[in-house]
């Protein structure tokens, strides 16, 4: 359990740790000589339970509740010292607000200073605590009065801190490595040294990790947990990690980074969330409100974009956050805002979704949504997600730092139906299979000429839109369950076919072996066709015309048609040039020598591929298009 102190200046917060572990958690030279906390100070100790329990001793003045934010946002326990001849003062009370904010609901309030009050002081002491805890998380939280100075009670203090160690319940260690670091510096004889709290999952001896938003990469090469020499820290300990590599030195590491597993390494700086505004401000927060965001130990400006409508004192609403940098962040996380002149805490709240938009970022849906991420289990909040749009299952799970192990059971739970790594509701799964034959169909009654429709045409017409290689594996399961057919670029239904009519057809059946055998790679042209049937130049046209709809034929150039088999013939050599030339790049005569044609009919070929987007042209050279690879494979 880390346990963290809150309270104002001189209420004694570290004299009662020290009087709790034997240990003086003033580390700084100034701190010892004025007497105060100026940055974040640490203690351990074995309250009783065989387990040991860390200290986070915070300052109490307030030009330095940013350093107190820096040690908060990973404690477990809340100790709030009250001087009893003080009373609640101005930073007890932001302190208090800060604890509630960032959604501590455990803690004990420790009457300080009890030696210097007798009994009827101390119960006034203890109403106005009380008065001062009502409506916040800690508003159950025990009061005992200790004295530092005589020892009175701290067994009683140290006892009760041992049952909360007893109950606290372990944090999450499957999952991937969240490390928040609050101190870096160099170590002689080790190098450089980052402390901080694991906020889950599990680091190792010679892990290799991801200092974020830096994108700094280190290896794991020396581990102290709860102040102890380790070979593995586990989320909810304080470590001290001892970090090598390229670039790795103290000043590389930065208060506020995040030491975590490379795949979770996605730095944002725009984030929609949840604020709730403290009542004691002024005004409502409006529309680029400027803001100081604290997250663990990460401080970087903002503005504030309220999504709905300005957010009055005691209320809460969604925002978007516009950060001044990236930042390391997961959803969940708890912010502080506080004013850009450091003099009151605005208010707080959860992150929701790190990558929203900038555009359209308040439409009911994106409020919808937002809604739904709110859900703290990870099931809930997805099927509240899927509810309103098909969500990335990577960027789900990355985001919210969840272990990949963990995705069956969220999918199964959130009743979600997969497709291409995007989760969709059931509702809109099988809607997207009704539309799909609904539009289909109409597409087949409205064009009976027509072999199909376009595969981009159909998934700009479809809801929800889907990304395009998303919507292709959804088509690749429609076809593989036998609602649809793929051909090339093109859908239809298993039942649609396009017939020629019998003179048609036998005009067809002439023009055929014309297009194929020896001379497939340089068939004669309609005017050709039509000197050697004898017949009209606009028949022969019209017929061939009807078999490209057909998807028997395709029109490589004006009045030149190839069989579409010699087209997939020739689109598998193209990919074949391209993948025996440097980089890709390949010149016309390449192609021209494996087909034996001529140059005038190899550049027309290469046209047409260009127009379909198979190939991309840059002056005499050409290369696959990787998003078209595919299209004229069967």
């Amino acid at each position: 359990m880390i346990v963290g102190t809150a309270g104002h200046i001189d209420h004694g917060k570290t004299a009662l740790i020290k009087a709790l572990t034997g240990t003086n958690a003033d580390r700084l030279a100034e701190e010892k000589a004025r007497g105060i906390t100026i940055d974040l100070g640490f203690a351990y100790a074995d309250l009783g339970g065989g387990t040991i329990t860390g200290f986070v001793d915070v300052p109490g003045h307030e030009r330095l509740i940013h350093t107190m934010l820096a040690g908060a946002g990973g404690i477990d326990f809340a100790l709030l010292a009250v001087a009893v001849d003080d009373g609640i003062m101005p930073q007890t009370r932001e302190h208090l607000a800060i604890l509630d904010l960032i959604g501590i609901d455990r803690g004990i309030v420790a009457l300080t200073k009890a030696d210097l009050a007798g009994p009827e002081r101390r119960a006034e002491a203890t109403a106005e605590i009380r008065a001062a805890l009502a409506g916040t998380g800690l508003a159950d939280a025990p009061v005992i009065a200790v004295s530092s100075v005589t020892g009175e009670r701290i067994e009683t203090l140290r006892a009760a801190l041992a049952a909360a160690e007893a109950e606290t319940a372990a944090r999450e260690r499957d999952g991937p490595l969240r490390f928040a670091v609050d101190r870096s510096f160099t170590l002689s004889g080790a190098g450089t040294v980052v402390t901080g709290m694991m906020l889950s999952g599990r680091v190792a001896l010679d892990d290799t990790v991801t200092v974020s938003p830096s994108g700094l990469t280190a290896r794991v090469r020396g581990i102290h947990a709860q102040n102890r020499k380790a070979t593995e820290g586990f989320a909810g300990q304080r470590c001290a990690l001892n970090l090598a590599g390229e670039r790795v030195t103290k000043e590389a590491i930065r208060r506020g980074d995040i030491v975590l597993s490379p795949a979770l390494h996605a730095p944002t700086d725009r984030i929609d969330a949840v604020l709730s505004v403290l009542a004691s401000e002024a005004k409502p927060v409006g529309t680029w409100f400027p803001a100081r965001l604290h997250s663990h130990a990460e401080e970087a400006g903002t503005r504030i974009v309220p999504l709905d409508r300005p957010i009055a004192p005691g209320q809460e609403g969604f925002v978007q956050l516009v950060l001044e940098r990236p930042i390391a962040a997961s959803i969940g996380d708890r912010f502080i805002l506080r004013d850009t002149s450091a003099s009151r805490t605005i208010g707080g709240g959860r992150f929701l979704d790190l990558r929203p938009p900038a555009r359209k970022r308040g439409t009911p849906e994106r409020l919808a949504s937002l809604a739904a991420a709110r859900a703290a289990d990870p099931a809930q909040a997805l099927a509240g997600l899927i509810a309103v749009a098909p969500v990335d299952l990577a960027i789900f799970m990355r985001d919210r730092a969840l272990a990949e192990s963990a995705l069956p059971g969220i999918l199964a739970a959130a009743k979600a139906e997969t497709v291409g790594g995007f989760a969709l509701s059931p509702a809109a799964f099988h809607g997207l299979q009704r539309d799909l034959a609904e539009q289909l169909t109409a597409f087949h009654a409205e064009n009976p000429d027509l072999a199909g429709i376009g595969r981009e045409r159909l998934r700009l017409a479809l809801r929800p839109r889907l990304p395009k290689e998303t919507f292709l594996a959804f088509l690749k399961m429609q076809a593989a369950a036998g609602g649809v057919v793929l051909d090339g670029a093109f859908l239809r239904l298993p039942g649609h076919e396009v017939r020629l009519s019998p003179v048609d057809d036998g005009l067809w059946l002439r023009i055929q072996p014309e297009l194929l055998g020896e001379s497939r790679f340089r068939p004669p042209r309609v005017r050709d066709l039509a000197d050697a049937f004898g017949m009209d130049e606009r028949e022969v046209r019209r017929v061939l015309k009807l078999t490209q709809k057909l998807g028997r034929t395709d029109q490589i150039a004006h009045d030149h048609f190839f069989a579409r088999e010699v087209t997939e013939e020739m689109a598998a050599i193209v990919r074949d040039v391209a993948a025996k030339a440097p980089e890709g790049w390949f010149t016309a005569p390449a192609f021209r020598d494996r087909v034996h044609n001529g140059r005038k009919v190899a550049i027309e070929i290469l046209d047409f591929f260009d127009r379909l987007g198979l190939t991309l042209r840059k002056g005499d050279l050409r290369r696959i298009n990787p998003h078209r690879i595919d299209l004229f494979d069967r």
